[in-house]
């Protein structure tokens, strides 16, 4: 490209900051009348033009912090104290302390650091001078050193270095901070350019075509500036939802697809419904504070007939079974708790079922539950949960497979395999696995079964096959988002935000 085609593709931010660009980005902005941001738009652009390159690095930088702007202003501590004892030669300590006007941690500080550097001596309670004349008047190291400041880090020099060391025990006297330097090198054709744009007339340059223009004729003469139509623009970043809330909306467009009605719940919920409603028993470990979040304040039953006829389940079991064999107490059940899965909602669904007469629905939940996990890589004390249940007389542990490999394979995972496993509230029941084609492994994903008589028969009236699953949802987005620690799924790092993309097709 021509130097005279770049100069007429130079917008007035670029023209302006042109003449300046040997000088400090500070200079730049004072001589150019621009404001930092708007300078460092204009530096960009005439990097794309190939004007200027741009160069940055970062320093670490030890300034004043908030106690050492007030000390560089009325002395240090010391230099106060020393100031008072020179006057008097000895004096008593509670005297000095009420003299120097310094609170309990600075007369302290003000007391080691003078018998650190022998000035002073401590008997009977009082304070005695040691400094000869000279050493009272001279400037200590720190002194000269908070009187240098800002410095950086690397140039340091052994004195200052002692100085540091000896401030940074002390609390806010300074700081150190990482700060961005940019640097320019101009182009040869940068230069070039900047000797030839020196000729330009501003007056003459056109940015826009107004009617204005049109109608008085004002465009003859003048000259348009060209449209800059290759050189590359700033990434624009606009507002989108979070990518969880991405992958949520997307599972809830899977079900309601499949034809599945949502269930609604709180987050807060009994013991009732979290467990004894699913046939847990009551001293099963999960119902330990070391796994459960407990919330002050007992929860409301639902009616008599419910609560009893689940009682009767754990205690001595429905037809053909025989409970847990214990004495089931109403008092756990009415713990209140944050839910430890979604399942609970699957619970009183059921019920809701039986209060409308309904004999069949096909039911989904997508939503947060609470476990008292350990943080790492791969758990966290919150996470989502997707849960469906399929009440129907017909149902079979077949459709339920395949449903679950129908949701699994929307969400881009094509290879799914189930292995028989336990749960309290399921027979038969099983767990399903999904293959990571990049880690070349597979991931445990979700548990499943069909309800047992002691969780239907006392929620719905009767036994009815309810094919039933709960998966852990968190670990299917961070595949599909490729993120590899859990953690960064709720630290909102804007960049990390910006970049992720959904990833399934």
């Amino acid at each position: 490209m021509e130097t005279k085609e770049i100069i007429e593709k130079l917008s007035p931010m670029e023209r302006k900051v042109l003449p300046y660009l040997e000088e400090s980005l500070e200079k730049i902005g004072e001589k150019s009348g621009l404001d930092p941001t708007s300078v460092l738009r204009a530096l960009e652009f005439l990097k794309n033009k190939d004007v200027v390159k741009i160069k940055e690095k970062t320093e670490k930088i030890v300034d004043l912090d908030v106690n050492g702007i007030l000390y560089k202003k009325k002395g240090l501590p010391e230099r106060n104290l020393l100031n008072i004892i020179a006057e008097k030669k000895t004096i008593d300590l509670e005297e000095a302390k009420k003299q120097s006007g310094l609170n309990e941690n600075e007369f302290k500080a003000a007391l080691g650091a003078l018998k650190k550097k022998a000035l002073i001596k401590l008997a009977n309670g009082k304070i005695l001078l040691e400094a000869k004349p000279e050493e009272i008047t001279k400037k200590s190291l720190e002194e000269q050193f908070l009187d240098s400041l800002p410095l950086n880090l690397e140039n340091l020099k052994p004195e200052q270095k002692f100085a540091l060391d000896s401030l940074k025990k002390r609390k806010n006297i300074i700081t150190v901070e990482e700060k961005k330097i940019i640097t320019l090198e101009i182009t040869s054709l940068g230069k070039k350019i900047m000797a030839s744009s020196k000729d330009i007339d501003e007056s003459k340059m056109l940015e826009k075509l107004t009617p204005e223009i049109i109608k008085n004729k004002s465009w003859r003469g003048k000259k348009f500036r060209r449209y800059d139509i290759i050189s590359p623009l700033p990434k624009i970043s606009g507002g989108k939802r979070h990518f969880v809330n991405q992958a949520t909306d997307y599972a809830r467009k899977i079900w309601t697809e499949m034809g599945f009605e949502e269930m609604p719940g709180d987050l807060i919920t009994s013991g009732f419904w979290n467990f004894d409603a699913l046939y847990t028993p009551q001293d099963h470990p999960a119902r330990e504070l070391h796994d459960t979040f407990f919330i002050a304040g007992n929860s409301e039953l639902p009616e008599k007939k419910i609560v009893q006829a689940v009682k009767q389940a754990h205690e001595s079991g429905t037809e053909g079974s025989k409970g847990w064999r214990y004495s089931w107490k109403e008092d756990d059940a009415e713990k209140t708790l944050l839910r430890t899965h979604t399942t609970c909602l699957s619970a009183q669904t059921l019920v809701k079922l039986r209060e409308q007469g309904r004999k069949k629905g096909k039911f989904f939940s997508v939503g947060k539950c609470f476990r008292n996990e350990t943080v790492d890589w791969s758990h966290g004390f919150e996470f989502n949960q997707t849960e469906g249940i399929v009440v129907d007389e017909n149902a079979t542990l077949p459709n339920l497979l395949g449903y679950l490999k129908a949701f699994l394979k929307k969400m881009g995972f094509e290879k799914v395999r189930f292995r028989p496993h336990y749960f309290p509230y399921t027979e038969p029941s099983v767990e399903a696995d999904v293959y990571d084609e990049k880690a070349k492994r597979w991931i445990e994903v979700l548990g499943a079964g069909i309800f047992r008589p002691e969780v239907t028969e006392p929620l719905l009236g009767k036994y009815v096959p309810v094919l039933a699953w709960g998966m852990g949802f968190d670990r299917l987005v961070m595949q599909n988002f490729g993120v590899k620690d859990m953690r960064d799924m709720y630290k909102n790092n804007l960049t990390q935000l910006r970049e992720l993309k959904f990833l399934v097709k």
